[in-house]
């Protein structure tokens, strides 16, 4: 499993090489007759790094026609807003929370049934939120409630600027009320958890490198892909820690209708989130850490990816939009029990 994990990490600096020559030829070239802009969350960096070359391949030969994909990368609610101040002109959006395509969509930026217009509700694959302890485990740490003990550190991102902090409060929350805790307990737990953090990066691969570059705290609260990397890059001083029962997250993607109806894009956008939902891409997806919508990719890379007792949204919240609005909103539940102490 850890031959398989190095390889993976190791071919993506190649293939993020690759991606790079391959746009700038075109692009020097004069051949490139779109660029697209794919606004992410923090953490899928390689991810993207490793699916687009495969998408500019096939979109070329289907169509006849070359385009080519940069990455934009940050906190996934930080990200959305950039967008809707017009700081980055996404052509796509692929990011952490649902909640924060709809925030686009209050702003007419996105079509109001963009979930339905791509497979799978516009989710290409789910994943969680589990735990990286130093390694051999030494403060013992394997459920939510360990966390919270006396002299252990966490490091967590801000749930105001990042879709990982927003999960990990989410999955601390439901951790007490889908286990027979009332909220007046999960309000509580919420709170000492804050109260046990170390700062709050703005997102993810900053709460990693804060972990385990630095080495800062006890457990890192991360995403289950960025723990297989973070695990994986560690020589052996890192691992992961899988809880009883997390939540299950849903990363979507949506096209930004008011920008590709302005530069012409539109076919190229449609085609490359189309792309994300087929098996090459799916395979790409499942190999480095997160779970594929298309349940026969899921089943070949079960041994890397547990079963996990996973509670949905619905469990603490309506949806997603209701629980952006009844814990991430001004004096919401959040803000009642979280201090920033931003890094």
């Amino acid at each position: 499993m850890k031959t398989r994990l190095f390889a993976n990490v190791a071919a993506l600096a190649a293939i993020a090489i690759a991606a790079v020559l391959l746009l700038a030829h075109n692009e020097a070239g004069g051949s490139a007759q779109a660029t697209l802009l794919n606004v992410s969350y923090d953490p899928t960096r390689e991810l993207y790094a490793a699916i687009n070359p495969g998408f500019v391949a096939a979109y070329a030969k289907e169509t006849g026609r070359t385009v080519g994909v940069t990455q934009s990368h940050g906190g996934s609610s930080r990200q959305a807003r950039s967008v809707i101040a017009g700081e980055q002109p996404a052509d796509v959006v692929t990011l952490g929370l649902p909640s924060d395509i709809d925030g686009l969509v209050k702003r007419g930026l996105v079509a109001a049934d963009w979930a339905s217009r791509l497979p799978n509700r516009a989710v290409p694959y789910t994943s969680t939120i589990v735990f990286v302890v130093r390694a051999g485990n030494p403060k013992d740490l394997h459920d939510w409630p360990d966390l919270v003990r006396e002299g252990v550190e966490v490091v967590t991102p801000d749930p105001k600027s990042s879709g990982n902090g927003k999960l990990s409060a989410l999955a601390a929350w439901g951790s007490v009320v889908t286990r027979g805790g009332d909220e007046t307990a999960a309000r509580t737990y919420l709170g000492a958890l804050f109260a046990h953090a170390t700062g709050f990066n703005a997102g993810a691969r900053g709460a990693a490198d804060t972990f385990a570059v630095e080495r800062v705290g006890d457990a890192h609260l991360t995403w289950e892909n960025e723990a297989l990397r973070e695990v994986a890059a560690s020589n052996g001083t890192l691992q992961t820690v899988y809880p009883p029962v997390s939540i299950l997250a849903e990363p979507s993607v949506a096209l930004v209708d008011a920008n590709v109806a302005k530069d012409g894009k539109r076919d190229a956008a449609e085609a490359y989130l189309r792309y994300l939902f087929g098996d090459a891409a799916q395979e790409t997806i499942a190999s480095l850490g997160y779970r594929p919508s298309k349940p026969e990719v899921f089943a070949r890379h079960a041994d890397r990816l547990p079963k996990i007792a996973l509670f949905p949204v619905t469990a603490i919240a309506r949806d997603w939009a209701d629980a952006q609005g009844r814990f991430f909103a001004e004096n919401g539940i959040i803000d009642t029990v979280y201090r920033p102490q931003s890094q």
